[in-house]
């Protein structure tokens, strides 16, 4: 396949500063769009810049988020083809569209750790390939197989981050034409497997229809992604959250969220069922209640070792 062109500016071709309306910290907001530790998409420096590099409708972009805590400003530049599209997007990656106004949680231990830090927001990416790409990848695997999968894609077949993401080793997701191309031995060699492979192919083929979801009522937004084969409940729900921004998708039919909620909010194991139950009054912030439980409720105890990754795909 052809290599991608490389692109190497070093100074900011754009840049904003924003003021949020709340004490917004970007990490604890964007990091639901991080694969891993090791993800070439996204970094963060010791200091705490963030750092995203994306491929944007408008081309590859990369973006760094500074925050100024003195000023309660986040400075934001942007390098590529896709850095004002980018700068366009930050404030709501960053939460600003998110509304918490009518929150009230329906369970007294929700409410109470929402009370103690009530400034997390739902990111809304506005990418929608983005994050049914990555949804795909995590369909029935351990998270390692899947960080796996997210980087060596990205490192074989994503763009070369423009600007500084250059210089810092950043790739962005390969564009739709390109994923549409991959050879089936390729997704091998990238540790995701021909039925996942197929579901991202699909959906590369149609990839400017799903884009155009940004924006519609959740209904059909679901209804669309859900008409993908290979996209089910679980999968519409993890796009519906990063690119749509929406606080009541919750991640039904995943290994871990009903057991963890269960056990943090009734101190036992729950089924997708009994999980509805529980969150249907807190509609429509029911992912915001996930996240609430899942990130800082301490949920079902773990033991014995944790599922290995398969060893059947080649290296």
């Amino acid at each position: 396949m052809a290599v991608p062109v490389r692109v190497t500016p070093t100074t900011a071709v754009a840049a904003r500063v924003w003021r949020p309306a709340w004490p917004c910290d970007p990490y604890d907001i964007v990091r639901a769009v991080r694969r891993g530790a090791g993800d070439p998409a996204f970094q963060r420096d010791p200091g705490g810049d963030v750092w995203r590099a994306a491929m944007t409708p408008e081309g590859a972009a990369t973006l760094r988020i500074s925050v100024r805590p003195t000023a309660a400003e986040i400075t934001l530049e942007a390098w590529g083809r896709g850095a004002a599209w980018m700068l366009e997007q930050a404030p709501a990656m960053l939460g600003a569209v998110d509304d918490v106004g009518d929150f009230a949680a329906s369970h007294p231990r929700v409410a109470v750790e929402w009370s103690r830090s009530p400034h997390w927001r739902v990111s809304q990416t506005g990418l929608v390939l983005e994050a049914l790409v990555a949804a795909v990848i995590e369909q029935k695997v351990t998270g390692q197989e899947a960080w796996t999968g997210w980087r060596r894609l990205l490192s074989r077949f994503g763009e070369e981050a423009p600007g500084q993401g250059a210089e810092r080793g950043m790739r962005c997701l390969p564009t739709a034409d390109v994923l549409a191309r991959i050879p089936s031995w390729e997704w091998l060699r990238c540790h995701i497997d021909g039925a996942r492979a197929s579901t991202i192919v699909r959906a590369a083929r149609v990839a400017g229809s799903l884009e155009r979801t940004i924006g519609l009522p959740a209904t059909e937004v679901e209804r669309r992604l859900r008409s993908l084969p290979g996209v089910g409940v679980w999968t519409a729900a993890e796009v519906r959250q990063r690119a749509h921004g929406d606080a009541d998708a919750v991640s039904f039919a995943d290994y871990h969220v009903a057991r963890h909620v269960g056990w943090a909010l009734c101190g036992e194991d729950i089924d997708d069922e009994r999980l509805a139950e529980l969150l249907e009054p807190d509609r429509p912030h029911r992912y915001r209640v996930q996240h609430i439980v899942t990130t800082r409720m301490r949920g079902r105890p773990r033991r014995g070792p944790r599922m290995p990754p398969r060893r059947h795909l080649p290296r």
